[in-house]
C-alpha cells in the first residue's frame, strides 16, 4: 500500500529556531567566523533546525532520506519539511489513498519484468551487430547524492552509469578503495543493469567521509563524488557540538610537534621513556588523532616491552627492560584527516655490566625459524662487545612455555649464528635464548624469543583446548588407515651445512594414506655404498633433521625412509655428495672508513662495503679517542647501510673509527682505522638547521641513519661548487621539468644528489625561496610540482656530497609556468662525451622530456669548432638517427656538439652545447680487451693507468649503466676492471663500454657481435673442457698365446696425467684379470687380458685426465665383432700351444713347376732329430724316397705326370715327444680340378708359336709343349670357327707336339688358324696365318710331300742308347744333325728342357754337330736324356740313358 502525504510548514517558526541556534552559539564561534560561513554551511545549519523541530514526530523517521547537494533537491526537501511542519500544526490531511489488489500488482510486476527482458535482449542484439559504433566512455546518467544520517542507521549511495563495453565500477572512501570482504556486513556493493549502489550498514562517526564512485572501460574513466555526514543523537540537545562537527567537516587540520625527543641513551635492563607534545589546530574536544610509533620504519604494537600513551596533547613511548633489540631510529607519526606529521630520533642501548669482567655482551634478535613437529632452527645476531677476547661460541637454551626451567640444547659452543634444536615434543610451545662465551666466562642471556609451537604447519590437524600453564597444544588426527606402507620421501636436499651440523629437508610421500608417518635418516661416506642409520632408536616426526658429529672435511650422502605401523618404506633418492664444512664465509673487512663532521656531539661515518659478503647482517662501528686505543662501540645493533651517525661524542676531542661486518658465520676483521677527526659542528650546519623544519628534519635524520649509500673511496674535502646552466625541458600548467649541468668541481667526493629551490617573481620582484625536493635527487633533471599556472618563477640548484651541501647556483632565468603546446619535441639534455680519440668520440644524451605531438623517431647531431662563430654549426647526419659514434674528426681540433630531436611534426629545439672537447688520444689510453681464461670464462677487461683514489669503473651495455647486471659479474682490482659473462648467449650481444670517473675521460667500448660471440664460445669451450690430443684412438690387437691388448697413444701428457679404465660404465682396476700399463714418456696406455669370455662383451673406455684437460676413447666389442675377436683369441692360444712342439709354419700346399711337375710342400719348424714327418694319401702312408731335410724347414712330395689316379686327400703328420701337428690338403673334386687347371695353364704357357710344315700328305700346323697330359683340352679353329675334323683334316699328339694335319690342301684352306688351350680361366690361344705368303704358300701346297722328305730335320747318329759312367768323371757325347733350314736343337732331361751352364755344356756347331758334355758327373745326373731337332718340315728326336755309379758299387746296380 502506497501513501502520498502533503505537509504545510510554518516558515516563521523555523527561522526563529535558526536565529536562536546562532544566538546561543556565540560562546565558541566568533562573529567573524559566522560571517565567513558559506551558503552551504548556513543551509546545513538550517536543515538541522528543521530536524530539531520534527524530532518528536512519530513519522519523522520514515522520511529521513538524506540531504541533497543540488539546488533543485534543496527546494524539494524544503517544501517537504514545510509541509511536514504544517501537518503537525494543523493535523494530517490525507488527499488520497489508493488501494490495489494483490493480483493487479503481481500482473503489472510480471509485465514490467517481461518488458525489461525484451529491451535487454534487443540491446544485446544491436550491440552484436555493431559493437564499434556503440563503444563510448562511461557516463553518469544519475550521479550519487550526498546524505546526512543518524548514527546506527544505514545509508545507500546509488547511481546509474552507461557505457560500452560495460564499465567496471569501484567505490572509494577518501580515495581508498572499499573492499566489502575486508569488513563483512559493513559494506554491500550491488550492480544490476547499469544501476550501482553502495550500502553502508550501521553508520558511525568514522563513516563521515567523501565517497567516490569510479567507472572505467577500454574507452576511458570517469568519477562522481558524494559526501556522507553521520550525526549523533546526543548532539540534538547540544547544538554547539553539532555546529562544530559541521564546521570541522572538510576543514584542514594543522599539526605541529613540539618539545621533541632527541637522541637518547639507555642501558640493558633500564626503562626509558620519551615523547613529544602535539598541537592540533583547530582544537576539538572529541577529536583524537591517530598516533603511531615506528622503530627502523617498522610499526610498533603494545607489548610487555613497549607501552604507548596519549594524554590529549602529548604522545609518550615507554620501553620497559631495555634490550639491544630496542636500539634504532624511532619515529612518531601523528595522523589526522588532513595528513600526518613525523619526528624521528635515534635511541642507543648499551650492554649491561657483565657478571664477570671480560665476559662478552649478550647476543640479540633471537628468532625461531622453520618450526616443525619436533624441530626448529634458532637464529641470532652476534654482540658488538666480545669482552676483550674472541667469542668461542654460543649456547642455545630452550624453555617450555608455562615453566621456568631452562634446558641447554648444545653441549659444545657453536660459532655459527644458527642452530637446529631437535627433540621437541609435538604440540608444545617453546621459547629460546642464547648466551655467548669467551675464555673469561659467559655473557648474560639474550632476550627470549617469541613462543613457537612444535607442530607441522602443513599437517591436517586442529588445535584443541590449550593447557595455559604448559603452553601445550592438544593435537588430534583422523582415524588412521592401517596396512599401508608409506612411499618414498620426495625432494630430499641439504638446506644448510656447517662444520658442526648438516640440516636435511624433504617432503612427505604422496602415498602415505591418512596415517601419520615418521622418518629414519641414513648416511654413507661418498664413494662407498655402506649406509648407516643415524636415528636408530626413535624416528623423527618432522620432514627436517639435523645431523651432528660428522667428520669435518669428509663428504657424505644422505637418504630418508618413511615408516609407520605397517612397516618401513623404500629409501628416497640419495642427495649429492656434501662436504662437511662452513659453506658461508665470514665477510671480508670493510673498506676505507671516512668520518665527516656533523654536530658538536656527532660524526657521520661512511665506509666501503665488504666485498662479496653473503647473507650480510650489518656492521658494527667503534670509536676511540685518537691515541688512546680505548675502543667503544658506537652501535650495539648491526646497521645495514654504509653510513652511520655516531652520537654521544665529546665536543673538541679527536676520534678515529673502525668498522666490522657481521653475518651468520661470524664477525669480520676490523677495517683500517679512519683518519682522526675533531668533533665540532660542520660549516653551515647552523644556517642549514635554521632552514629545516618538520619534514625536512626527518629527511636529514633518516638519510643519515638508514639509507645505504654507495661505497666511497677517500675522505671528502669540501662541498661541491654550484651547478650551472639551468634550463627548462618541459612545462605543463602546474609543473616544470628542469635540467642543469654538473658542477665544475665536485669537492673531492662523488656527488650524492641535488636540491632544487624555486621562488615566484611578481612584478619583477623575486619572492622567498622554497624547497622543491626534500630528498636529494641523483639525476640532473627534476620536475618541480605544485606551481601556479601563468606565474613567473626562478630556480636555483645546490649539489651535495659527503662533505655537505654546497652553495646554491645563481638564480636561473625567469620562466613562465604555462603548458607547452608545440608539436615538435623539446630539447635533449645531459649531453656527455666519452671515448675521445684523435679522430673519433662517442656522444651520449638523454631524450627530451617533452615529446611533442608524436613520439621521437630520431635525432640530428650538430658540430662546430669550439672557437667558430654560431653560424658555423653544421649537421653530422643528413637523416635522423640514434647513432652516437662520431668519426672523421681532425686531430688536435676542439669541438662542441648539440643534439636536436625529431618527431612526425618536425625537428625540435637544439640542446645546450657540450663543453669543448679536443680530438686527441691521450697518453695511456687503453681499449677494452676480451679474454678467455683457463676456466673458459669470457670477460671484458679494461685498465686505466691514470686512476685516482676517487675513481670508479662504470660499465654500460648499449650505453645504459649496468649497476647490478643479472647476466654479468663486475670485478675491480686496483687499476683493472672486468665484466665477466655468466652464461654468454645472444642476449648478451651489444656494445659494452667502460667509463672511469674522476679521470680525464678514460673510457672505451667493445662491440660484441654474433660472429665474435660464436668464436669466443668456441674458445671458451676449448678452455673450459680442454682435450688431451690423441695420436691413435683406442684399438685392440691379439698377442702371443691369444692375449688381448687394448691400447691408445696420447700426443703429449704430463707426469700428473691419470687414466681410468671403464668397462660397461664400471671402473676396472689392476688385478688378476686386467693388467694396465701407462708410459707417460711415450703416451702409450695399455691394458692386457689373458683371454676373452662371454662376460667381456661390451664397451671398453680409457678416460684420460691431465689437470683440466680430459679425453676419452671407447671401443665397442659386441655382436659379430666380439665373437670374431674371441674366436681369433682362442685360435691364437691354440696356435701357441701347437707351436710348442713340431708344427707347420706353412700348411700343406702345392705348386706346379715349369716342367709340369706337381710339388706338394709345407714348411715346418721346431723340429728335433727324433721328430718324424709322415705322409698320407687317403689315410694310407706314402713312402717317400728322399731323406727329410729339417734344416731348410720344407717338406716336399713331387708327383710327376699327374693324372686322375693321383687325386685324393694328402696329409702330413709331425710328431715327437712334445706333441704333434697335422696338415691336410684335399685334392679331390674341385680341389683336383683347380690343381689340373693350374697344370693346364703351365702347359699352355709353355706352348711354342704355331708353325706350318709341309708333309707328304699335305700341310701340318703344329706346336710343342713342355709336357702333355691326357686331360688337357685343346680346340683348333679356322677363321675363328671350331674345325670339324674329317678324314682330310685331323689333329693329334706326338710326344709333346700338338698338330693339325690338312691333307690335300686347297685354296679354301687358306686363312687364320688357331689352337686354344683350356685352363679353367681365360685360356690361351696360338695363331698362324695360312694366307698372304705369295708363291711360297703355293709351293707348300704344291710340293709339300717332296720337300718334307728332303728337308726334314733328323738326327743322323752318334748317340748311344745307354751310357754308364763312374761318379766324378766327365761325359761327352756328339751327334750329327741334318735339315734345311737348319734345325733347332733342344736337349731334354727327364722330359724337361735343359739349359747350358758350367755343369751341362750344350753346343751346336756349324748347324751340323750337336755336343753334350757333363763335367764331374754325380749321382743326380742319372736319368733319361733326349735331343730334339725340328724345322718347318718336321721333327725328330734321339734318346739315351745315363747311369752314374759310385766307385765302390758295381756298374749296373740300381741305386
Amino acid at each position: 500500500m502506497h501513501i502520498k502525504i502533503k505537509l504545510n510548514f510554518d516558515i516563521i517558526s523555523l527561522l526563529k529556531e535558526y536565529l536562536s541556534v546562532l544566538r546561543n552559539s556565540h560562546e565558541s564561534i566568533s562573529v567573524s567566523h559566522l560571517r565567513g560561513l558559506s551558503f552551504h554551511q548556513h543551509y546545513i545549519i538550517f536543515q538541522w533546525c528543521v530536524n530539531v523541530m520534527l524530532h518528536n514526530s512519530p513519522l519523522s523517521h520514515e522520511f529521513e532520506s538524506g540531504l541533497s547537494d543540488t539546488e533543485e533537491a534543496r527546494a524539494k526537501e524544503s517544501a517537504g519539511y514545510l509541509a511536514r511542519r504544517d501537518l503537525f500544526a494543523s493535523g494530517l490531511e490525507s488527499e488520497r489513498i489508493e488501494h490495489k489488489s494483490r493480483r493487479t500488482v503481481m500482473r503489472e510486476s510480471a509485465e514490467r519484468i517481461s518488458l525489461s527482458k525484451r529491451i535487454h535482449e534487443n540491446e544485446e542484439y544491436h550491440k552484436r551487430l555493431n559493437e564499434d559504433s556503440l563503444m563510448h566512455t562511461p557516463e553518469f546518467v544519475i550521479k550519487p547524492r550526498s546524505h546526512t544520517v543518524w548514527e546506527k542507521q544505514c545509508v545507500r549511495l546509488h547511481c546509474t552509469i552507461s557505457g560500452w563495453p560495460e564499465p567496471r565500477v569501484v567505490w572509494y572512501k577518501n580515495n581508498v578503495s572499499i573492499d566489502p570482504m575486508a569488513k563483512p556486513g559493513k559494506y554491500k556493493v550491488v550492480s544490476s543493469y547499469s544501476v550501482h549502489s553502495l550500502e553502508i550498514n550501521k553508520c558511525d562517526f568514522d563513516d563521515t567521509a567523501q565517497y567516490r564512485v569510479s567507472a572505467m572501460n577500454s574507452k576511458g574513466e570517469t568519477s562522481a563524488f558524494a559526501s556522507v555526514v553521520v550525526k549523533s543523537r546526543f548532539e540534538m540537545n547540544h547544538p554547539k557540538l553539532f555546529l562544530m562537527r559541521t564546521l570541522n567537516y572538510g576543514v584542514k587540520f594543522e599539526t605541529n610537534i613540539v618539545e621533541k625527543f632527541g637522541v637518547s641513551f639507555g642501558r640493558e635492563g633500564e626503562t626509558l621513556s620519551f615523547g613529544c607534545s602535539v598541537i592540533i589546530y583547530p582544537s576539538l574536544q572529541r577529536f583524537q588523532p591517530e598516533i603511531e610509533w615506528y622503530r627502523d620504519d617498522k610499526l610498533l604494537v603494545p607489548s610487555k616491552w613497549v607501552q604507548m600513551h596519549w594524554s590529549g596533547d602529548r604522545a609518550t613511548l615507554t620501553l620497559s627492560h631495555l634490550n639491544k633489540e630496542d636500539e634504532g631510529l624511532y619515529t612518531l607519526r601523528v595522523i589526522t584527516k588532513s595528513g600526518f606529521e613525523t619526528h624521528s630520533a635515534y635511541v642507543f642501548v648499551r650492554d649491561a655490566d657483565a657478571e664477570i669482567a671480560g665476559a662478552p655482551g649478550a647476543p640479540l634478535d633471537v628468532h625461531s625459524l622453520d618450526a616443525n613437529k619436533d624441530y626448529v632452527i634458532v637464529s641470532w645476531k652476534q654482540p658488538a662487545v666480545d669482552g676483550g677476547s674472541p667469542i668461542l661460541g654460543y649456547f642455545v637454551d630452550r624453555c617450555e612455555v608455562g615453566v621456568t626451567h631452562w634446558v641447554q640444547c648444545n653441549d659444545t659452543p657453536v660459532k655459527f649464528a644458527r642452530f637446529p634444536v631437535t627433540g621437541l615434543v609435538e604440540g608444545r610451545s617453546y621459547v629460546f635464548r642464547v648466551r655467548a662465551v669467551n675464555k673469561v666466562g659467559m655473557s648474560h642471556p639474550s632476550r627470549v624469543s617469541e613462543p613457537v609451537a612444535a607442530m607441522d604447519p602443513a599437517d591436517r590437524t586442529r588445535k584443541g583446548t590449550s593447557a595455559p600453564w604448559t603452553g601445550q597444544i592438544i593435537v588430534t588426527e583422523e582415524e588412521p588407515v592401517e596396512g599401508v606402507v608409506p612411499g618414498r620421501p620426495r625432494d630430499l636436499s641439504v638446506i644448510e651445512a656447517t662444520k658442526n651440523y648438516v640440516v636435511l629437508s624433504w617432503k612427505p610421500p604422496g602415498d602415505k594414506g591418512h596415517e601419520g608417518v615418521m622418518y629414519y635418516v641414513e648416511k654413507c661416506v661418498s664413494g662407498t655404498d655402506s649406509w648407516q642409520r643415524v636415528n636408530t632408536e626413535i624416528p623423527v616426526r618432522s620432514p627436517r633433521f639435523a645431523l651432528f658429529d660428522l667428520a669435518e672435511g669428509k663428504s657424505y650422502r644422505f637418504r630418508v625412509r618413511c615408516c609407520n605401523s605397517a612397516g618401513v618404506g623404500e629409501p628416497s633418492e640419495p642427495t649429492e655428495a656434501t662436504t662437511v664444512g662452513d659453506k658461508l664465509d665470514i665477510p671480508s673487512a670493510p673498506g676505507r672508513v671516512v668520518p665527516t663532521r656533523n654536530t658538536d656531539t656527532s660524526v657521520v661515518v661512511s665506509w666501503e662495503a665488504s666485498r662479496d659478503a653473503k647473507e650480510l647482517v650489518g656492521y658494527y662501528i667503534e670509536s676511540s679517542i685518537a691515541g688512546s686505543n680505548a675502543w667503544e662501540p658506537c652501535n650495539n645493533k648491526p646497521v645495514k647501510g654504509t653510513r652511520f651517525i655516531c652520537h654521544g661524542l665529546t665536543t673538541g676531542e679527536s676520534y678515529v673509527f673502525r668498522v666490522r661486518a657481521v653475518n651468520a658465520a661470524g664477525i669480520s676483521e676490523f677495517s683500517q682505522e679512519s683518519e682522526a677527526i675533531k668533533v665540532k659542528a660542520a660549516i653551515g650546519k647552523k644556517q642549514e638547521s635554521e632552514r629545516e623544519d618538520g619534514e625536512a628534519q626527518v629527511r636529514r635524520e633518516r638519510e643519515n641513519q638508514l639509507s645505504g649509500t654507495s661505497p666511497i673511496s677517500i675522505p671528502p674535502q669540501t662541498s661541491p661548487t654550484p651547478p650551472y646552466g639551468i634550463t627548462v625541458l618541459e612545462c605543463v600548467r602546474d609543473s616544470m621539468v628542469l635540467a642543469w649541468k654538473q658542477p665544475t668541481f665536485i669537492g673531492g667526493a662523488d656527488i650524492t644528489g641535488y636540491f632544487v629551490d624555486y621562488r615566484e617573481v611578481i612584478g619583477g620582484v623575486p619572492g622567498k625561496w622554497h624547497e622543491a625536493n626534500i630528498k636529494a635527487v641523483s639525476e640532473r633533471a627534476y620536475r618541480v610540482s605544485e606551481l601556479k599556472e601563468n606565474m613567473l618563477y626562478q630556480f636555483q640548484v645546490r649539489a651535495a656530497n659527503m662533505a655537505g651541501v654546497g652553495i646554491p647556483s645563481l638564480p636561473s632565468e625567469t620562466f613562465k609556468c604555462e603548458e607547452w603546446t608545440i608539436a615538435v619535441p623539446g630539447p635533449p639534455h645531459d649531453l656527455q662525451v666519452q671515448e675521445v680519440r684523435k679522430d673519433s668520440l662517442v656522444l651520449l644524451w638523454k631524450p627530451p622530456v617533452y615529446q611533442g605531438r608524436d613520439a621521437v623517431n630520431g635525432y640530428y647531431i650538430d658540430i662546430k669548432e669550439a672557437d667558430a662563430d654560431f653560424e658555423m654549426w653544421r649537421g653530422v647526419n643528413e637523416k635522423a638517427t640514434h647513432k652516437t659514434f662520431m668519426t672523421d674528426l681532425k686531430e688536435g681540433e676542439s669541438y662542441v656538439f648539440r643534439v636536436r630531436a625529431q618527431n612526425k611534426a618536425g625537428v625540435g629545439k637544439a640542446s645546450d652545447p657540450t663543453e669543448p672537447v679536443e680530438a686527441v688520444t691521450k697518453p695511456g689510453t687503453a681499449e677494452i680487451v676480451v679474454d678467455v681464461d683457463d676456466d673458459g670464462v669470457i670477460s671484458l677487461n679494461f685498465e686505466c693507468s691514470n686512476l685516482t683514489a676517487d675513481s670508479k669503473f662504470v660499465w654500460s651495455k648499449n650505453y645504459m649503466e649496468m649497476t647490478e647486471p643479472e647476466r654479468m659479474t663486475l670485478e675491480t682490482k686496483g687499476n683493472k676492471s672486468k665484466a665477466i659473462f655468466k652464461t654468454p648467449s645472444e642476449e648478451d650481444l651489444g656494445i659494452y663500454s667502460c667509463f672511469v670517473t674522476h679521470t680525464d675521460g678514460a673510457s672505451a667500448s667493445y662491440t660484441l657481435s654474433e660472429e665474435t660471440l660464436k668464436e669466443l664460445l668456441k674458445v671458451s669451450h676449448d678452455h673450459k673442457f680442454p682435450i688431451i690430443p690423441l695420436k691413435t684412438e683406442l684399438a685392440v690387437e691379439l698377442l702371443e698365446k691369444g692375449r688381448v691388448r687394448f691400447w691408445l697413444q696420447a700426443e703429449k701428457i704430463s707426469a700428473n696425467g691419470k687414466v681410468e679404465y671403464v668397462f660397461n660404465d664400471n671402473m676396472i682396476h689392476q688385478g688378476e684379470k686386467y693388467k694396465m700399463n701407462f708410459d707417460k714418456n711415450t703416451g702409450v696406455i695399455e691394458m692386457f687380458m689373458e683371454s676373452l669370455g662371454k662376460e667381456d662383451e661390451g664397451t671398453f673406455t680409457f678416460q684420460l685426465q691431465d689437470g683440466k684437460a680430459t679425453n676419452q676413447s671407447s671401443l665397442v666389442l659386441i655382436g659379430d665383432v666380439f665373437k670374431q675377436l674371441q674366436k681369433e683369441s682362442e685360435f691364437q692360444k691354440k696356435e701357441w700351444i701347437r707351436k710348442q712342439g713340431p708344427h707347420f709354419v706353412e700348411y700343406l700346399g702345392y705348386e706346379v713347376t715349369p716342367e709340369c711337375c706337381v710339388r706338394l710342400k709345407c714348411k715346418v719348424a721346431n723340429m728335433k732329430k727324433d721328430s718324424v714327418a709322415l705322409w698320407y694319401k687317403d689315410g694310407r702312408e706314402i713312402k717317400v724316397n728322399e731323406k727329410l731335410d729339417f734344416s731348410e724347414g720344407v717338406l716336399t712330395l713331387e708327383i710327376a705326370q699327374i693324372s686322375k689316379k693321383d687325386a685324393g686327400i694328402y696329409e702330413v703328420v709331425l710328431k715327437d715327444d712334445r706333441g704333434k701337428d697335422t696338415s691336410t690338403l684335399n685334392l679331390t673334386d674341385q680341389g683336383f680340378k683347380d690343381l689340373m687347371n693350374q697344370v693346364f695353364s703351365v702347359i699352355a704357357n709353355s706352348s711354342t708359336p704355331l708353325k706350318i710344315q709341309s708333309t707328304e700328305e699335305g700341310i701340318r700346323l703344329y706346336t710343342f709343349v713342355s709336357y702333355y697330359n691326357d686331360e688337357l683340352h685343346v680346340t683348333w679353329h679356322h677363321k675363328d670357327a671350331a674345325i670339324a675334323f674329317t678324314e682330310r683334316i685331323k689333329s693329334g699328339v706326338v710326344g709333346e707336339q700338338l698338330w693339325l694335319q690338312i691333307s690335300e690342301p686347297t685354296e679354301k684352306d687358306k686363312g687364320k688358324y688357331a689352337i686354344e688351350f683350356f685352363d679353367g680361366k681365360g685360356g690361351l690361344r696360338r695363331t698362324v696365318e695360312l694366307a698372304g705368303q705369295g708363291e711360297e704358300t703355293h709351293d707348300h701346297i704344291r710340293h709339300a710331300p717332296n720337300l718334307a722328305v728332303c728337308y726334314r730335320a733328323r738326327v743322323a747318329g752318334g748317340l748311344p742308347d745307354v751310357v754308364t759312367i763312374q761318379e766324378g768323371k766327365s761325359l761327352n757325347l756328339t751327334c750329327d744333325i741334318w735339315g734345311e733350314p737348319v734345325p733347332e736343337v733342344t736337349w731334354l732331361k727327364n722330359e724337361r728342357e735343359m739349359v747350358s751352364n758350367d755343369h751341362y755344356i750344350l753346343k751346336f756347331d756349324s748347324g751340323k754337330f750337336a755336343s753334350f758334355t757333363i763335367t764331374c758327373v754325380n749321382t743326380s745326373d742319372s736319368g733319361k736324356y733326349s735331343i730334339l731337332v725340328k724345322n718347318k718340315y718336321g721333327t725328330e728326336s734321339g734318346d739315351f740313358t745315363v747311369s752314374v755309379f759310385l766307385p765302390d758299387e758295381e756298374p749296373g746296380k740300381k741305386k
